[in-house]
């Protein structure tokens, strides 16, 4: 059963200060160690929980603004890349290399509101718009997950509501969940001691 955007109702509510501004990236079969030589990054400092990691990642861009912390955990045979304040999982020159030979779902929010998703197969940009604007969308499979981003709750042109309710952010986990099988919990978020690492954003 496809999950929805009320599903993920929590995350802005329960997780202000990440909400505000991040990245989540989902990687299929490869470790953390992996990912992070991919992005061409170096190891640092675990931390437990989103609070710590987004302090250290503000710590880390007030010493040194050309580098993005990157949290990691493995969720089944998927890793999980949270950046506080970040956008590499959705930058296309950063994505398209690392995602050779797996699959890379990545969404993005920052703090002026502007928002990206991007599903890269093997090198191959399949889906990306933005999930506030679900009406324009690129990519070589564009429509493939139409069907499902409709059950999600994305608000198309066609079905909106006199609701006030930004569903765009809590839509993009879903579309995550629904893509990778991969469910993000309160809890997860809340009590896992993350791999950490940064990278270079310039």
């Amino acid at each position: 059963m496809t999950a929805t955007a009320a599903d993920y109702s929590w995350f802005e509510e329960c997780f202000p200060e990440l909400a505000e501004a991040y990245c989540f990236t989902l990687v299929h079969g490869l470790p953390p160690a992996e990912v992070l030589r991919r992005l061409q990054g170096r190891e640092e400092p675990a931390r437990t929980g989103t609070e710590e990691t987004v302090e250290a990642a503000f710590d880390l861009l007030d010493s040194d603004d050309t580098r993005q912390l990157i949290a990691m955990t493995v969720i089944g045979d998927w890793t999980l890349l949270i950046e506080p304040n970040g956008y590499l999982g959705v930058t296309e020159e950063k994505a398209l290399p690392a995602s050779v030979g797996t699959s890379w779902i990545a969404h993005f929010v920052n703090i002026n509101a502007v928002d990206s998703f991007l599903w890269v197969e093997n090198g191959t940009k399949r889906l990306a718009f933005e999930p506030g604007v679900p009406d324009h969308r690129w990519g070589a499979t564009p429509d493939e997950p139409l069907e499902a981003m409709h059950r999600i709750g994305f608000q198309f042109w066609a079905e909106t509501s006199d609701s006030d309710e930004n569903l765009s952010t809590a839509a993009a986990f879903a579309l995550a969940e629904h893509l990778t099988g991969v469910r993000v919990t309160p809890e997860l978020l809340h009590e896992t001691t993350f791999t950490c690492g940064s990278a270079r954003i310039r």
